[in-house]
């Protein structure tokens, strides 16, 4: 199966099944010298693991990260770091039967067109387990990316028809949700335990706020930033939908509305006075904050009687069992956020050698 690395200087490669023994990641690219350790990477996967609410699957799994390689007295040495999560409460027998037929909105059918042969155990590599080689991936690019003072605020804009009114950064981690605004949250809240009554299940958006980048990231045409954003947010199997700055919106609007004025401040430094583009011009960064969203759909498995086929191609009415999420949204904000950091960690470092200038302060 080809398409398990991503990027091309920071490149990071997951690997692993739901069911399988583990799940892992080995980046590669990363500068000799970062402080690392597994806490850094842990408290990225504990943001996602299953179990932290009763919005999320049941399924408890520590995901505590084994970092096997790339690091020496508790820094990077340049090397690959190879990473490993243990698969622990594997219930392989509450997907016997989907061995038979093809769950609707699933990569089942999409699977055996390909390849002939599928793991219907969870989804083996289309599960969103899968995304655990992502976090831990992201983890390292985003400490990489903390020492030159880049930020990232990430979170639940909306879930189902709630949307958040306000922002209020400190609410993020007060509610199993991540939602900046407490009200929506409980509205929210509300949403999903009347889709749950029901059987069926959510999606939402995520957004993601990216402070202090500077600005030249990003190189034209095949390798813009915002087109690198898009293909990493994007390559989550929830997402189904993705827009930076004001995205869909600017269709609506006249360029001298969507147009950001440029202004200087008193020290002579150029800024924008508004921000529709979202931080990205000509595939460049502006040294604007970068913000981008991402649609992620209803969780697919839901306990609701749907209507698919079976292998033999005849029709059938399912039922499909196991442990799932009602809403994928709260889990995947740390995913959204991980897949930004290896698209910016990447084009810092390719930005490098941008200029002569740049290649003189190194091996001048």
């Amino acid at each position: 199966m080809a398409g398990s690395s991503f990027g091309n200087i920071f490149r990071v490669t997951t690997w692993g099944e739901s069911h399988g023994a583990g799940i892992g990641a080995v980046v590669d690219g990363c500068p000799a010298g970062l402080p690392l350790c597994e806490a850094d990477i842990q408290q990225y996967l504990n943001r996602r693991k299953p179990g932290q609410s009763r919005f999320s699957t049941p399924r408890k799994e520590d995901d505590q990260v084994e970092i096997l390689s790339g690091l020496f007295e508790g820094r990077t040495t340049g090397t690959p770091i190879s990473m490993i999560v243990h698969n622990k409460t594997q219930r392989s027998q509450d997907y016997s039967e989907i061995a038979s037929y093809y769950r609707p909105g699933h990569a089942d059918y999409t699977y055996d067109c390909k390849y002939g042969f599928r793991d219907y155990r969870g989804g083996g590599r289309s599960s969103g387990r899968e995304t655990i080689g992502r976090v831990a991936g992201g983890a390292v690019a985003a400490k990489m990316l903390a020492e030159i003072g880049v930020t990232f605020t990430t979170y639940t804009r909306a879930i189902g028809p709630v949307t958040a009114q306000s922002f209020d950064a400190d609410e993020i981690f007060r509610n199993p949700l991540y939602m900046p605004d407490r009200e929506a949250a409980e509205q929210a809240r509300d949403y999903l335990n009347r889709c749950m009554k029901e059987t069926d299940s959510s999606g939402g958006i995520i957004e993601c706020v990216v402070e202090h980048l500077p600005a030249g990231l990003g190189d034209p045409v095949f390798e813009k930033l915002s087109a690198n954003l898009a293909k990493a947010v994007c390559s989550v199997g929830a997402v189904k939908g993705f827009e930076i700055g004001d995205g869909f919106a600017a269709a609506e609007a006249r360029g001298s509305e969507n147009n950001d004025p440029f202004r200087t401040d008193d020290d002579g430094r150029i800024f924008k006075a508004s921000n529709h583009a979202g931080g990205v011009l000509g595939g460049i960064s502006d040294g604007s904050s970068l913000i981008f969203r991402a649609a992620v759909k209803p969780t697919p498995s839901i306990f609701s009687p749907q209507q698919t086929v079976n292998t033999s191609g005849e029709e059938i009415t399912c039922r499909i069992k196991g442990r799932h999420d009602p809403v994928i949204v709260p889990r995947a904000v740390v995913v959204i956020e991980s897949m930004a950091a290896l698209v910016i960690a990447d084009a810092l470092l390719g930005g490098m050698a941008a200029t002569m200038e740049h290649v003189k302060k190194i091996w001048g």
